[in-house]
């Protein structure tokens, strides 16, 4: 498949991880990539529009962003909201309520300008690290509206949020003068080289309460047509968590492939017959968790404090791996938790 390649991009935003041409040429080769456009000659009459929401806070809209190590999964231009009304920060949905993404739509694209004219789309999967696009997704809702220059919030609501509550978001502004660039079956790709697809994957854990704990799923995935091995990597972002207590439940399938490979990883120790405890919260990781195609295993984590904290303080657990070919491994995606005292 030919990949288009008529926006102009700056030198720094040329590099995914290092490697960029060889993402996309396994992309094209490999993936199950759909929708390339070629960006000359399309639009007949139309004026080319770029609509776009951040992957992260420094994003202006070039594809890629090209960031290391950052929270591409944790947009913030979505919030999720309790009520009609947009709130001040981002919140956990309540099983069976209705509650309502809120999204900044950003018309100062580098790659069009004018009145933009589409579709916005919101999709859920189990809370985690990699996901399948399309496979993993499931539609929420959508909304069709115009979009002039500056910045339009807007709102999706999310009706009867079903159980676990505890999910990624991903949203999508579709529109026929604003193309994807391209897209195959990993969303961490898909997210970072088209500006208008979004990820939100952000978990409060209540930290109120000294000894109490919080248990969150988090559900792996493999883009690839091969089984490959896949990383758990743990990251304060910042200090770390004063008295945390965070233990990784791999389930008995997946706890057995890992004491296969020779139960590789840093800064953990096992505890029980299928968990692992995180000791170092700087470098932690459980390594080689082997996954084969089209499977969606699901951990268990368990986070408490031994203390009751004075502040917020965040962790992002990521999954790490080959993105599109077996080889060097990237993040493919995470979730940003955060201990809140106040709830």
């Amino acid at each position: 498949m030919k990949i288009a390649r008529t926006r102009p991009r700056p030198r720094v935003a040329r590099v995914l991880f290092g490697a960029v041409l060889t993402a996309i040429m396994a992309f094209s080769v490999g993936g199950t990539a759909a929708g390339a456009v070629e960006r000359s000659g399309d639009f007949g009459t139309m004026a080319r529009t770029d609509v776009y929401m951040k992957d992260i806070a420094s994003d202006t809209g070039y594809e890629p962003h090209g960031a290391i190590y950052s929270s591409f999964f944790n947009s913030p231009d979505i919030k999720l909201c309790p009520y009609g009304i947009e709130c001040a920060a981002h919140t956990n949905p309540v099983v069976g309520s209705t509650s309502y993404i809120f999204v900044n739509l950003r018309n100062n694209g580098p790659y069009g300008s004018g009145i933009s004219n589409g579709t916005l789309r919101a999709y859920y999967t189990t809370s985690g690290g990699g996901a399948n696009w399309p496979a993993h997704w499931t539609p929420i809702g959508s909304k069709t509206l115009p979009v002039a220059p500056g910045v339009t919030t807007t709102s999706i609501a999310w009706d009867n949020v079903p159980s676990l509550g505890h999910f990624c978001l991903l949203l999508r502004w579709e529109s026929a003068t604003d193309p994807m660039l391209f897209e195959g079956t990993s969303s961490s790709i898909n997210t970072q080289y088209n500006n208008n697809i979004a990820w939100k994957n952000a978990n409060t854990v209540p930290a109120f309460s000294p000894g109490s704990v919080s248990v969150r799923p988090y559900a792996l995935a493999n883009a690839l047509a091969v089984p490959a091995k896949y990383d758990l990597a743990f990251r304060p972002l910042g200090e770390p968590v004063p008295g945390a207590k965070i233990v990784a439940d791999l389930g008995p399938e997946m706890f057995a492939r890992w004491r296969a490979a020779g139960a590789p990883g840093e800064g953990i120790q096992v505890v029980g017959n299928t968990s692992v405890q995180i000791v170092d919260p700087y470098k932690a990781q459980i390594r080689d968790l082997l996954i084969n195609p089209n499977e969606r295993p699901v951990l268990s984590l368990s986070f408490s404090t031994g203390q009751t904290l004075q502040k917020p303080y965040t962790l992002q657990v990521v999954q790490v791996g080959p993105a599109q070919e077996i080889g060097e491994k990237y993040d493919v995606g995470g979730v940003d938790y955060t201990f809140d005292p106040k709830r």
